[in-house]
């Protein structure tokens, strides 16, 4: 026979088992080994679910950060999406869209503010991961324009046009007459490819060709334009198309 003071005690301890939700010591142990290993000791989805564990307290996130990255194809693909995009995972709280996109853009300006007045062609791969960073996973091609002074400082980096999935309207002469206006002495050119292949096009040659012709006589130079995409870059200075 059992004892009443037996039932009174199992039900207490059935209970405070059963209101801890699983996922719990999942999260602590994830925060610890971010923690204490860093970010590349964890898988894209890893990451995602640190970001969602904020955003959605109350529930096992994994499946989510699963389906981000499944979706998208990787964490910083996944950032970089749309939120009209995000709207379509199943589950995904606008309070966690808000989340990743402010996560987005603090990966950008976090990219920016380290190459801002710095020395920009002593710090090259800064420049190319700056861009990757801003433009790489874009599901729209942007070109925008690097304007330096003299010491090949930063004075503003401003995005020239958004286009469709594989084309950008670009004017070359208000390229020059931004770079006048601000006084810049040379320019870095960089767009994305959303097709991934840093390749560039017959149109992406002449168009550079016609802004460095038209900007040579007011003593501008264009030192580089960057074509970025998911599979990596390409210089035209490399490639010696400039």
């Amino acid at each position: 026979m059992t004892k009443s003071g037996d039932k009174a005690d199992a039900r207490p301890a059935g209970m405070e088992e059963a209101a801890v939700p699983h996922y719990h010591g999942h999260r602590q142990r994830l925060r610890e080994r971010f923690m204490e290993a860093g970010a590349a000791a964890l898988a894209d989805y890893e990451l995602m679910e640190l970001l969602l564990f904020r955003s959605i307290p109350r529930r096992d996130v994994k499946p989510l950060a699963k389906a981000l990255i499944e979706r998208h194809g990787s964490f910083a693909e996944a950032l970089a999406a749309r939120p009209e995009r995000l709207r379509e995972i199943p589950g995904l709280t606008e309070g966690a869209i808000i989340d990743l996109k402010v996560t987005e853009a603090a990966a950008r300006r976090l990219a920016r503010g380290a190459i801002e007045k710095r020395m920009v062609l002593s710090s090259f791969s800064m420049v190319t991961d700056y861009c990757r960073t801003a433009m790489a996973y874009a599901e729209r091609e942007e070109f925008r324009v690097l304007f330096l002074d003299k010491k090949n400082a930063l004075i503003a980096d401003e995005v020239q046009g958004v286009g469709t999935v594989d084309h950008t309207p670009v004017y070359p002469r208000e390229v020059v007459r931004r770079a006048l206006e601000l006084g810049a002495s040379a320019l870095i050119l960089a767009h994305n490819h959303p097709s991934g292949d840093p390749t560039p096009s017959a149109a992406d040659i002449s168009m550079t060709r016609e802004i460095a012709t038209i900007a040579q006589p007011f003593g501008i130079s264009v030192h580089d334009h960057l074509i970025v995409g998911r599979d990596g870059q390409t210089s035209f200075r490399g490639l010696k198309l400039l």
